[in-house]
């Protein structure tokens, strides 16, 4: 029952905010520490327990990502083409960084099937080349005219 409340309050609370599935996979994979898989929130944490706090925040991510991979490339490519633009640096470095540094790569679940993961790593791909894509033709449009 706790946990249930605690992935309501991430729900309802924690990710009110935030725009899409991918930022939302985002900010949840950002709980995680990558040297051991284990999420933490601090507020979640004091409100419940260490232990629900964790179990829901990997709960909820663990559901995003699997919705996420259900998406069609064509939202996907809204999603990420939103993400891009609502950080501070120009878009096309971002999708440089995401295209050499493969950021997306920690935004996966610890417990997923590897075809899931497989989908969602080439997925993110076309639609980094399709962001590039239409950069270049506005470019190119802006430059003829």
């Amino acid at each position: 029952m706790n946990v249930d409340a605690a992935i309501h309050d991430i729900m309802n609370r924690t990710l009110a905010g935030v725009s899409d599935d991918l930022s939302r996979l985002i900010c949840l994979a950002s709980t995680r520490d990558y040297n051991t898989g284990r999420y933490h929130h601090e507020g979640l944490a004091s409100h419940f327990t260490e232990e629900v706090a964790e179990s829901a925040l990997e709960t909820c991510h663990r559901k995003l990502f699997e919705q996420l991979t259900l998406n069609s490339l064509e939202d996907l490519v809204r999603q990420l083409e939103s993400y891009i633009t609502s950080t501070t640096a120009p878009p096309m470095m971002v999708v440089e960084a995401w295209e050499k540094l493969q950021p997306y790569r920690v935004t996966i679940p610890l417990e997923c099937d590897s075809l899931s993961v497989e989908v969602f790593f080439s997925n993110i791909k076309c639609a980094l080349a399709i962001l590039r894509s239409r950069r270049a033709r506005n470019l190119q449009g802006l430059q003829s005219a």
